[in-house]
């Protein structure tokens, strides 16, 4: 059974939660809460005044689209800053748009249900939860920083130092007594900001969590069983290649070199010429087979990984390819087969139907996710849906929770942009 995933609330039950970082990070939660909060009620209160003032001239209808998309940024950091208190990730509710661009973004966040919910969540921050948490943790820092800074109020005045505006302490054994209790009360003033911070974590959780139903739990698993079916799949054709390697092209080997000996001791005439043309045959058979074998999964991506397949691509490409890949680690298995028939399917397109002079291949890793492109100078006009292959990469792509955005504007040039997560 997998252990459970460090929070706040599990290490509160615990003994050596005092000895830990966990009240510091309660702490450090609430108070960057504070300042946050305070930013977005700034950027609302801002955005609505100016949008609705300056929406009579068309100026302010921009800053109002702003104002609806305030929660989406503040959402994603709240999800990082979550991490604080709560190991578990919170995973993000929005999908990739199909399109490359701000307008296919636009209109894919606005019609989305986590934008408006993420909008709700900005509202509900910067006018509610974030002054109550400074009302919290305030106080706590400033009952606990009145007493331990007595001896330094009674040292400024000489014979008397009043702490908190409720009490008089007159001489330095009074003064040295409060900032003992003020020391004595941080621990236990830190279980109940711990058990603050964890409630806040819990409520922004439910606000901000994609919602699960029965629906999504279908999906993912249906999502696995096509994960399944592609890794069966990969290891039928490994297979395949194994035999066509192993046996079809070693006894086609075989059978060219007995033609060559034939040949040797033939007589010449129409026989010699006939053993000529068999070894010949053989031999082209012997071509078409490695092609055959290299096209089901070439030697060079399992030996040597994805840049190095790419590279050789490149060098059998029917135009001029620049390859500029960075990748500091080898990608999963299942990552770099997909995204090395994606990128030579794409090449082949290049050659057959944009008319272009030279393409790029270029991309590394971004935000634990393996981003390629391939871009060419060609006529541009590249769709998913009119029967080039890129509908079929898509698909494939789409298994392993990648997309496949297109940008080919008439008169090019058109890039191809893969994403594929690296877990």
């Amino acid at each position: 059974m997998p252990a459970h995933t460090p929070t706040i609330w599990t290490r509160l039950h615990q003994r050596r939660y005092l000895r830990g970082g966990w009240p510091w990070r309660a702490v450090l939660y609430l108070l960057s809460s504070v300042a946050l909060g305070l930013a977005t009620l700034l950027t609302l209160v801002l955005l609505a005044v100016a949008g609705g003032v300056l929406a009579v001239v068309v100026v302010g209808l921009p800053l109002l689209l702003v104002l609806v998309l305030t929660g989406v940024p503040l959402a994603a950091l709240e999800r990082r800053r979550l991490r604080l208190i709560d190991s578990e990730p919170l995973a993000d509710p929005h999908r990739e748009p199909d399109r490359t661009g701000l307008t296919a973004w636009l209109r894919t966040r606005l019609r989305e249900r986590a934008t408006w919910r993420e909008l709700g969540y900005a509202v509900l921050f910067g006018f509610l939860l974030w002054p109550l948490e400074a009302l919290v943790v305030g106080s706590a820092l400033l009952v606990c920083g009145g007493l331990l800074a007595t001896p330094v109020l009674l040292a400024f005045d000489g014979q008397e130092a009043r702490v908190l505006k409720m009490w008089m302490v007159h001489g330095w054994p009074g003064a040295f007594g409060t900032a003992a209790a003020g020391l004595l009360l941080l621990p236990v003033l830190a279980y109940p900001l711990g058990a603050f911070a964890a409630g806040r974590a819990t409520l922004t959780r439910f606000l901000l969590a994609p919602p699960t139903s029965e629906l999504s739990t279908r999906l993912r698993e249906l999502s696995r069983s096509r994960l399944r079916i592609v890794d069966a799949f990969e290891a039928e054709r490994r297979r395949i290649e194994r035999d066509l390697h192993d046996g079809a092209q070693q006894r086609l080997v075989v059978l060219s070199m007995t033609l060559g000996l034939a040949r040797l001791d033939a007589p010449a005439g129409p026989f010699g010429a006939l053993l000529a043309k068999a070894q010949d045959d053989a031999d082209a058979a012997l071509v078409e087979i490695r092609e055959l074998i290299r096209g089901i999964h070439p030697q060079v991506l399992t030996d040597r990984g994805l840049v190095a397949a790419v590279e050789d691509l490149a060098d059998r490409a029917a135009i001029p390819v620049d390859v500029h890949l960075d990748l500091p680690a080898r990608p999963p298995e299942a990552v770099e087969t997909a995204v090395y028939f994606a990128v030579g399917e794409a090449l082949t397109n290049v050659a057959r139907h944009s008319g272009a002079s030279r393409a790029t291949v270029r991309g590394g890793v971004d935000g634990g996710r393996l981003v390629v492109e391939v871009e060419d100078d060609g006529a541009g006009g590249a769709d998913t849906g009119a029967g080039t292959g890129l509908q079929g990469v898509a698909d494939r792509l789409s298994v392993l929770e990648g997309r496949l955005l297109v940008s080919s504007p008439p008169g090019g040039p058109t890039v191809l942009r893969l994403r594929v997560p690296l877990h």
